[in-house]
């Protein structure tokens, strides 16, 4: 089993008020772990062994799970490698989706759409002093509330970048199309969602529906998921603003070319992989994390039903959009696209 190589962190000035954090690899780094040799990562935490077991252990030796992250990192370090060229520099804008608890040395990089309110209302617990016992009892608005959980854009430079080297940093990643299908279920076709269906709806329905109904102007609150891939695939729509968080990809959320992340959690394992960051946090007898008892989850078999008025031509480039968190994290092309 190829070991993944030694890389370094190195700070940039700063740059008036805004400071950059410039992470060279030499290939990849190792685990933070590793960098750290156990030591204490923060206020009265040890980091113990188990996340250098994980990656320093025998394979014979790991569990199937264990044996599934550590292949999952190595897959994303070789995707990397493979298809991303450029190193470039972290402003502070791109740390804002990674939270912070400087109790358990935790990074959490969250993705909505995959688990990102269950996983708030975790940490929530984990960093509350004892405010917070459930995570379910916590309302899922608040667990949305900014100034909740800190960020990594909150800290100084020299703070990124300790924390950076030296804590767990984790990601939940999901089946591309079915995490977009997800948001547009939840933002377009729910009848409380009125501030999406003002800011974005009404925009969908002006540019990519003739002759619309005035009403489907005022409202925006039947846009059909065709209208939707056609905002999405559109030149104008980023050229104008950044894509919202709940369809933007999941790579340039989270920059896992850049942040080598230690746990590549998936979706499609949620609770298995949720109770492994929790033992390697030391937090499993703080905090369980919470089962979904949705029972209209989105999967593969709904996606394709809502694919199906898609053209090839805009099949084609809406996967060329989500391409790379296709293969980043492993996810093969669905057999109901009619593109080859």
């Amino acid at each position: 089993m190829r070991k993944p190589k030694v890389g370094r962190i190195f700070l940039a000035t700063c740059v008036g008020s805004l400071f950059m954090v410039i992470l060279y690899f030499q290939n990849i780094t190792r685990p933070a772990v590793e960098q750290s040799g156990g030591k204490s990562i923060g206020p009265g935490k040890t980091r113990r062994s188990p996340l250098q077991s994980l990656y320093n252990g025998d394979q014979l030796d790991l569990s199937a799970a264990q044996a599934s992250l550590r292949g999952r990192r190595e897959l994303l370090e070789e995707a990397c490698l493979t298809h991303t060229r450029k190193r470039r520099v972290l402003t502070p804008d791109d740390l804002r989706h990674l939270i912070v608890d400087d109790k358990h040395g935790l990074l959490y990089c969250y993705v909505p759409k995959v688990a990102c309110t269950n996983w708030k209302r975790v940490l929530m617990v984990l960093t509350g002093d004892g405010r917070y016992r459930e995570p379910l009892a916590i309302p899922a608005n608040e667990a949305h509330v900014a100034g909740n959980l800190r960020t990594l854009s909150e800290y100084s430079t020299g703070e990124i970048n300790h924390r950076l080297r030296s804590y767990l940093k984790f990601i939940f990643v999901r089946e591309p199309f079915e995490r977009l299908v997800s948001a547009y279920r939840n933002k377009f076709t729910r009848s409380y969602n009125t501030a999406f269906h003002k800011r974005y709806g009404t925009k969908i329905i002006r540019r990519h529906r003739p002759d619309p109904e005035p009403e489907a102007l005022e409202q925006g609150n039947d846009v059909s998921f065709q209208e939707f891939v056609y905002y999405l695939v559109d030149p104008r729509t980023q050229r104008e603003e950044p894509f919202n968080e709940h369809w933007e990809r999941v790579h340039s959320l989270c920059h896992p070319c850049l942040i080598h992340y230690d746990v590549v959690g998936k979706y499609e394992t949620l609770e298995q992989d949720s109770r492994s960051v929790l033992r390697l946090a030391g937090a499993d007898g703080e905090v369980h994390f919470p089962t979904s008892g949705k029972s209209t989850r989105t999967n593969g078999d709904m996606a394709a039903q809502f694919f199906h008025n898609i053209s090839p031509f805009y099949q084609k480039k809406l996967y060329n959009l989500y391409r790379m968190d296709f293969l980043l994290f492993n996810y093969s092309n669905p057999e109901y696209l009619k593109f080859r």
